[in-house]
């Protein structure tokens, strides 16, 4: 029993001896670091402090005048004429992302970055990325090639990349309609400029193009005149140029007359769902008969 207690308390003493010196070891290292951090801050503390400061002076002047920068550039590009507000846009952002690039490797190469290794890594990944993302770079060639031409605006009624509706929403990358239904469509630019473009608002005013039918019986010339004095009192329907009322063709239960108003863009609607009740109305009131299909049937 007494060997075991010695045994025991020898250990003890030879743990407690190993402690110590591992504790030791650990200040002494700790004391080697603190020794070598206060070295290193003497002598190059002073020169980091100064280069941070520099650092962010240089990001607080380079922000004012990325300000300054976007502002001049937008009142400068806002006096060419036809210049879209689409490239306008896209081109002042172009050049507030070049400032902040440009600024950013200013202020790493003042903390001590080597920007070298960091400038050739950005040329390969773009050309890796650019061989990735060949649609979409078609489809933002595309947006310039509409922002240069203008072919539409935001608010114009089209017919473009196969859909037909108002342009909501215009950027790079793709084209937002409106259908008349009120669906929301969005388009790659690339399928918009790779195919016809149909814009219904750009000259301001719009011909009507309806038809009316009257018996073969009827008085062609009362039934024109009726049907030109109708649309010329039609709300909506413009003075200059004036409606055209003519013959289209000799159907074979009826004559079929052109209906031809015209009015801006904001109300071709309105004129073309009124002008044949309108003139449908005129011709009742005036005794004009407007038939319906039949056959005549002879027997023998």
């Amino acid at each position: 029993m007494t060997n075991e207690v010695a045994a025991a308390a020898e250990m003890s003493a030879c743990v407690s001896e190993r402690v110590a010196s591992e504790l030791e070891n650990q200040l002494t290292q700790g004391q080697e670091l603190w020794a070598d951090l206060i070295a290193w801050l003497s002598e190059k503390g002073i020169s980091l402090l100064m280069n941070v400061i520099a650092a962010i002076l240089i990001l607080i002047a380079g922000m004012v005048a990325i300000r300054l920068i976007r502002k001049a550039v937008a009142k400068a590009l806002s006096k060419v004429n036809r210049m879209s507000k689409l490239l306008s846009d896209f081109i002042v952002s172009v050049v507030s992302k070049t400032c902040w690039t440009v600024l950013a490797l200013v202020i790493l190469q003042r903390l001590g970055v080597n920007v070298g290794p960091l400038v050739a890594g950005l040329g390969v990944t773009g050309f890796i990325l650019g061989f990735a993302f060949q649609e979409t770079l078609g489809s933002f060639a595309a947006g310039m090639m509409i922002a240069l031409n203008q072919p539409f605006k935001v608010g114009d009624y089209v017919v473009a990349g196969g859909i037909e509706g108002e342009v909501l929403e215009l950027n790079m990358m793709a084209t937002v309609f409106a259908t008349a239904d009120n669906k929301k469509v969005v388009v790659p630019n690339k399928v918009v400029w790779g195919s016809a473009i149909t814009n219904f608002s750009a000259l301001g005013t719009r011909r009507v193009d309806t038809k009316i039918s009257v018996a073969y019986g009827a008085d062609l010339r009362k039934a024109i005149e009726v049907a030109f004095d109708t649309l010329k009192k039609l709300p909506g329907v413009l003075e200059e140029p004036k409606p055209v009322v003519a013959i289209a063709s000799l159907d074979d239960s009826a004559v079929t007359l052109n209906l031809r108003p015209w009015a801006t863009c904001a109300n071709y609607w309105d004129v073309l769902t009124n002008a044949q009740e309108s003139v449908k109305k005129a011709f009742e009131e005036n005794g004009i008969a407007i038939p319906f299909p039949q056959i005549d049937v002879h027997m023998v």
